[in-house]
């Protein structure tokens, strides 16, 4: 099982990338923006940004470590069960989570 501090201790390894607190709850930034965090133990999950494309894409691939609320309606996040994705498939969505957010000299 991956846990949020799997997940902050990877991430921190990459460049100008720190763990703050983001709506109350552990947040991973870079260069100061924000692109992924913890929503809590009882809500559950890591909330990532994508495109509306991919969210779709996500939410309709039958596998249930990806879903939403009604508050990211509209929105270009996606939030990723920790007790059922995969580390390769969560490695994936927090590196293309991270190049929207990064300047261009940070990103892949």
């Amino acid at each position: 099982m991956i846990t949020w501090d799997d997940v902050a201790t990877w991430a921190t390894t990459l460049p100008e990338t720190t763990v703050e607190s983001w709506y109350r709850t552990p947040g991973l930034k870079v260069a100061g923006k924000g692109f992924a965090r913890f929503r809590s133990d009882e809500e559950g999950g890591v909330v990532v940004f994508c495109s509306l494309e991919d969210k779709e894409r996500y939410l309709s691939s039958g596998n249930d470590a990806f879903y939403t609320t009604p508050h990211y309606d509209g929105y270009g996040a996606v939030i990723v069960d920790l007790d059922l994705v995969n580390w390769d498939d969560l490695v994936e969505l927090l590196l293309a989570s991270r190049d929207l957010k990064a300047p261009k000299r940070l990103q892949r």
